[in-house]
């Protein structure tokens, strides 16, 4: 069973408009044998289909119309059931088996070059030696530069089987070189759970993005770790985490419930409910643990949070969660397609369902939800979420909780960007930083690859130098946003991406989260 991932800030679903040509001229279509009426339904699509290929006037690409023409039924069934062509299957299918085969580099595309933000550690990019800055001429003697190349090229030449051989033609800008090299494809994780490390002597914090096939064994790694390093207590991050694979979810939830806990339970359209409970296998029993969740936590995210809330295990600290009830099964065609379809809902232990209504406004308003969160003051004070008396639950030990849209957390803690500037923190946790930060480091590598973290911190932070050149940055991307409002926030990121590109993701973590506002309330419970 599966539970489909959320993306944010927005998303946007294409839809198909159906009607009737009115007025035109007809010609009849020929007779046939009749057919039962639920039967005949059933074959209208493929009859449509077979007559606009054999009959209509012009040359049609009917894939093209069948793609719209599910995309549009599955749209009248709710924003989670969903169709997923033939090209893009293999990302979707690569970012949920948790790694790929290609060469290993973090990149993006400018003045129509391939640039390497940084390969990937010990990949087989960093083992040819390539560096963070080079620019990727060519491929097997195919160049990578100009109008014409895109992503979807990109990885048509520098993914492949494990083990085959790409050589590459690289441009160094710190060095004014140009050279070849050749680096050997081999399997490259994405990383589920981005970091494992200790707040103090005693707390432990793990940070998971989403919930891949991985997802269980990278945090049973990264709990272990903090274990030994003398962790009693827990604060497990899942903030902006869309959700996943529902297994790899209640596995870590078992990690800290006692045995015969209940974790979650689904009803199907049948009615059949099927309950999981946790397990003796828990290594993380009886030590303290506290859930950080906000508005973009949901579907797998959300069953880890209500089960820790309705077990009385633990406390949940931040904003209303996503709001996602739904049990998504993936259902394969032929041709590579497929759809991911809503087969069950799920309930928290004490019964609540949390999904969050969709039955009108359509898929846009359905994702775009957060926003009116903003305009009611829901991200600036718990006493504006709207929750309905009818929605009541009570833990064992007589908590009231809430279903009906989202776990509502025990602690509640306000947004950090002051109201009206609420776009400053997607902002800062965009690409747009990668890429201004990228720039300013290209412009002199060598000074900064010099810089250690105590001297890269006040580099970027003592002045207002760099906050100023990326409200420039900004602007000139005609991105009217304000960062005056707290420029301290914005220079803490932009000393955190610094850091990410010339120290490592660790480094990025301890700028990030010294003054965490969320942290800093879980770490006082």
């Amino acid at each position: 069973m599966k539970i489909d991932k959320v993306y944010f800030p927005i998303i946007i679903f294409s839809a198909i408009a159906v009607g009737f040509l009115l007025g035109g001229i007809f010609i009849k279509a020929p007779s046939s044998d009749r057919t039962s009426i639920q039967n005949e339904t059933k074959q209208k699509l493929n009859k449509l289909i077979e007559f606009i290929d054999s009959e209509y006037v012009d040359n049609i690409d009917t894939d093209s119309i069948v793609d719209q023409t599910v995309t549009g039924i599955l749209e009248k069934l709710d924003p989670h059931s969903v169709y997923i062509a033939k090209n893009e299957a293999q990302q979707v299918a690569e970012e949920m088996k948790g790694d790929f085969v290609g060469i290993g580099v973090n990149f993006f595309i400018e003045n129509d070059s391939v640039i390497v933000i940084n390969p990937v550690k010990n990949g087989p990019s960093e083992k040819a030696g390539i560096k963070s800055g080079d620019r990727i001429l060519a491929a097997d003697g195919e160049k990578l530069f100009g109008k014409k190349i895109n992503t979807d090229k990109l990885y048509k030449k520098l993914k492949g089987e494990i083990g085959s051989k790409v050589s590459l033609t690289v441009y160094r800008k710190s060095e004014k070189r140009k050279f070849n090299t050749t680096v050997n494809r081999n399997t490259i994780p994405v990383k589920s759970v981005d970091i494992a490390l200790m707040i103090n002597k005693k707390i432990g914090y793990i940070k998971i993005n989403r919930f891949a096939e991985t997802t269980f064994k990278e945090f049973k790694s990264g709990l272990t770790k903090v274990i030994k390093q003398g962790a009693k207590e827990l604060i497990l991050d899942l903030r902006d985490n869309g959700g996943g694979y529902l297994e790899e979810a209640v596995a870590i939830a078992d990690e800290f419930l006692p045995e015969k806990k209940l974790i979650v339970f689904t009803k199907n359209k049948k009615n059949r409910i099927d309950k999981t409970f946790a397990t003796d296998y828990g290594s993380f029993e009886n030590g303290k643990i506290t859930v950080l969740i906000n508005e973009n936590t949901a579907s797998a995210s959300e069953i880890i949070a209500g089960a820790i809330q309705d077990n009385d295990r633990g406390l949940v600290i931040g904003r209303r969660s996503f709001g996602k009830g739904l049990v998504q099964r993936d259902m394969p065609f032929k041709d590579g397609s497929s759809v991911r379809l809503t087969i069950a809902r799920y309930y928290t232990p004490t019964g609540r369902s949390i999904q969050k209504p969709y039955d009108h406004g359509g898929n846009e308003e359905y994702f775009n939800d957060f926003m009116n969160r903003y305009h009611n003051g829901e991200m600036y004070s718990k006493d504006s979420i709207k929750i309905a008396d009818t929605l009541k639950f009570k833990t064992p030990k007589g908590r009231v909780v809430y279903g009906g849209g989202g776990i509502v957390p025990d602690v509640f803690v306000p947004l950090e960007a002051s109201k009206g500037n609420e776009i400053v923190p997607l902002l800062m946790q965009s690409g747009v930083v990668t890429n201004y930060v990228f720039k300013e480091i290209d412009k002199n590598r060598k000074y900064f690859e010099k810089l250690n973290y105590t001297d890269l911190i006040k580099e970027i932070t003592i002045t207002d130098d760099y906050f100023f050149k990326f409200s420039d940055f900004i602007h000139r991307s005609d991105s009217f946003v304000d960062l005056n409002s707290n420029p301290t926030f914005v220079k803490r990121y932009l000393a955190a991406e610094f850091c990410r590109q010339l120290l490592g993701e660790n480094q990025y973590y301890h700028v990030i989260l010294k003054d965490d506002t969320m942290l800093k309330e879980a770490l006082k419970h």
